[in-house]
């Protein structure tokens, strides 16, 4: 008989409300192929768009994709077994994954490193391997060591927050001075709002809610804003108190806050667009740039971690036992979590 695992398990899609996660006895998994680690996860991140695709919200787009799933991209853990040709790494190491899992590792995107853009990619959490369970495998391409010092509440959420944050910040083309808003100071903006203190910005804060724009001070933000659905308002007052800002990062998943980010920034200005939605309006004369932005590479996710570790990144988090995950995408539903909240199996 093979080995069983507890896991919280998404049969049907359904409001967080109703309990849709089941906490379920499944098959163990185990090493299918030479190149595989099996990890005992120690902490999973639970991240904004995992609220989105358990409720329904992103069917249009085929999230999940199949049904049962167990949710959870952002994974830490120690692995206990390795298969017969992994080279890079030890039982006992302590890992990551992000939500990517795997590639074809041949295309272009591959092997540009850009291998999150791969037509053939795997997501973590988006099949019975995921992260809000106790077990995991995964190839040792696509892994990340995580240094012993760090907590796995305190790593975990750095692969997928951290990485999206560090490479929504790049895409906006830091450099010195240069004046960046961070509009949806959550689990990713609270560490957009580092990264962009780090490559030397003068960087605001916008949110609806106040203990998001603390967290936003408290972490060095120059300057916060509330943000207001009275666009024109919203605007007269960033005009007055501090001019348009020369670059936007967008994490909210509204399409009514990337068009006041588009209206914020100068001429020539660039947004970057780190969630999903549609850009509502856009006059080409002004010739702002708009950029999209998934995640990262392997190759930037050891950049944070190397970051996190040198910098002293802060990791905003909240920690709850893995039967509990209803309660916390409900808490985050409902903006009742400051940045992260960590489940912990």
């Amino acid at each position: 008989m093979p080995e069983k695992m507890r896991a919280m398990v998404l049969n049907e899609l359904g409001l967080v409300e109703s309990k849709p996660l089941k906490l379920t006895e499944i098959d163990r998994h185990e090493i299918q192929t030479p190149k595989e680690v099996l990890i005992k996860i120690e902490a999973c991140g639970v991240c904004h768009s995992q609220l989105h695709g358990i409720e329904g919200d992103w069917k249009d787009i085929g999230i999940p994709p199949t049904l049962p799933t167990v949710p959870g991209h952002e994974i830490v853990g120690k692995i206990i077994e390795i298969g017969a040709e992994v080279k890079k790494f030890s039982v006992g190491d302590r890992v990551g994954i992000t939500p990517l899992l795997g590639s074809c590792m041949q295309c272009q995107y591959c092997m540009d490193e850009k291998e999150y853009l791969c037509e053939k990619m795997e997501v973590t959490g988006e099949s019975l391997k995921g992260g809000y369970s106790e077990f995991i495998t995964a190839s040792e391409d696509f892994i990340t060591k995580v240094p012993d010092i760090m907590k796995p509440e305190y790593a975990a959420p750095l692969f997928c927050a951290g990485i999206t944050a560090y490479k929504a910040v790049k895409a906006a083309e830091p450099e010195q001075n240069k004046k960046i808003a961070i509009f949806g100071i959550g689990g990713v903006g609270h560490m957009a709002i580092q990264f962009a203190k780090i490559s030397g910005c003068e960087v605001t804060g916008v949110s609806r809610k106040e203990n998001h724009l603390n967290v936003a001070k408290k972490l060095g933000a120059d300057h916060t804003l509330v943000y207001s659905t009275k666009q024109d308002e919203f605007l007269e007052n960033l005009a007055n108190k501090h001019g348009l800002f020369d670059a936007a990062i967008v994490f909210a998943p509204s399409d009514d806050v990337t068009d006041t980010a588009i209206k914020s920034i100068k001429k020539g200005g660039l947004v970057v667009i780190a969630t999903v939605g549609n850009v509502p309006s856009f006059l080409a004369f002004e010739e702002k740039t708009i950029r999209g932005t998934l995640i990262g590479s392997r190759k930037d996710m050891q950049e944070v971690i190397k970051i996190a570790s040198e910098k002293k990144l802060h990791v905003v988090t909240e920690t709850f036992p893995l039967e509990q995950a209803n309660e916390v995408l409900e808490m985050l539903k409902t903006s009742k979590v400051d940045a992260r909240a960590v489940l912990i199996p």
